[in-house]
């Protein structure tokens, strides 16, 4: 994993999508664990840049701005996603199958996304983008004190799901 180092701000929403779009597609991916709901929420959020550029684009880190759509979204997307497996094993039927991670990484991921919704943004931020907590209170509009909480609550969520040691307390 790579350190994030933020580009300057593209001019235009083409230099945007054209630089940000993979990173995107990662977070939405590692909150929802479908390659296709990750690529539906990553241009989700792009499209509705498009509809707000006038705006977004005066922003200090318009990319911010987009991840935090894609994270809201994603929450919802996994929400729908639960209740509609639950509707469809009440009627007897298999849930259609969902594009999976790399194996190592599954069971991590699934319990991320088990864990409340910004705990799970913010874990998926921290340690996919390895974005420290400043830029992620940026991104999600709230306080580093916030994300701080968040990231120990959901650390140590995973650590008793994944029946792991104490989970670190050191934060960027």
């Amino acid at each position: 994993m790579s350190t994030y180092i933020p580009a300057p701000a593209p001019a235009d929403l083409d230099g945007l999508y054209r630089s940000e779009y993979r990173r995107v597609l990662a977070l939405a991916y590692s909150l929802t664990g479908s390659r296709t709901a990750a690529e539906e929420l990553t241009q989700e959020g792009f499209l509705a840049a498009h509809r707000s550029w006038d705006r977004i684009s005066r922003y200090d880190d318009p990319a911010a701005w987009v991840r935090r759509v894609v994270a809201n979204r994603a929450v919802s997307t996994v929400r729908r996603r639960v209740a509609e497996a639950k509707a469809v094993t009440a009627v007897g039927r298999q849930p259609q199958a969902h594009d999976e991670l790399a194996p190592e990484a599954s069971e991590f991921w699934e319990q991320v996304r088990r864990l409340p919704g910004r705990q799970a943004q913010t874990i998926a931020l921290h340690y996919l983008e390895d974005r420290p907590v400043a830029e992620i209170a940026q991104i999600l509009d709230v306080s580093a004190e916030t994300v701080k909480v968040h990231l120990h609550r959901g650390r140590k969520a995973l650590a008793v799901a994944l029946a792991c040691d104490e989970p670190e307390e050191e934060t960027r």
